[in-house]
């Protein structure tokens, strides 16, 4: 059974509302030979993908993947030291960014504190692996990476070596469950051709 949206015009408003912020992306990326905010694009996916991993999603999932991104280049990757200590503190700045722009757009719509706490506690990836609703999320991330940004990722760094390669495919699996094992094996995303044999041996 579908989830029931409690107040479909509602969440029509907290979605227009994710989707004008991100439409305000400077950066972009082409897609069926259109240009389109990077940021929009992806949210469109995030939603897309979940659709079709998980349709029976809670409306506060459903919210949290549309806005897990929402307005991320105002805080660019190049601010923070270029080391894993300064990846981590962006990491951690953007959660707590995503979730907090994410929450004043929920308020402006209408949802109230009880919703909007949920919906932070899933952007900000609290309580992976036993939260099942961040796992939900976690787990559309994960796909939404191999199937639309892997290929480009790997592009971007020619030069990584197998061994390389197996160990970020094998991080990326282990934050995913096992529903999301079983999506991402069962022909039901699109896999990068070329690299699909790496992804086979990671995960075997």
């Amino acid at each position: 059974m579908m989830t029931t949206i409690t107040d479909p015009d509602r969440y029509s408003r907290a979605i227009a509302l994710f989707d004008a912020a991100n439409a305000e992306d400077p950066n972009m990326e082409a897609a069926n030979d259109k240009l389109r905010p990077k940021e929009l694009l992806y949210a469109e996916r995030m939603s897309e993908m979940l659709a079709r991993f998980f349709p029976d999603a809670s409306e506060a999932v459903k919210l949290a993947v549309r806005a897990q991104h929402i307005c991320r280049w105002k805080i660019p990757r190049r601010d923070y030291p270029m080391t894993p200590q300064g990846y981590q503190q962006w990491r951690t700045t953007l959660y707590k960014f995503h979730a907090e722009t994410a929450g004043k757009l929920m308020q402006r719509a209408g949802y109230d504190d009880e919703m909007i706490e949920r919906v932070q506690k899933i952007i900000g990836k609290r309580g992976l692996k036993v939260n099942p609703e961040t796992q939900a999320m976690e787990d559309v991330v994960d796909l939404v990476f191999i199937e639309h940004y892997l290929a480009g990722f790997a592009a971007q760094h020619p030069e990584y070596d197998e061994a390389k390669w197996l160990d970020i495919l094998r991080k990326t699996w282990r934050k995913m469950s096992e529903a999301g094992h079983a999506f991402a094996l069962s022909g039901k995303i699109k896999l990068p051709e070329h690299l699909t044999p790496l992804i086979v041996k990671a995960v075997s």
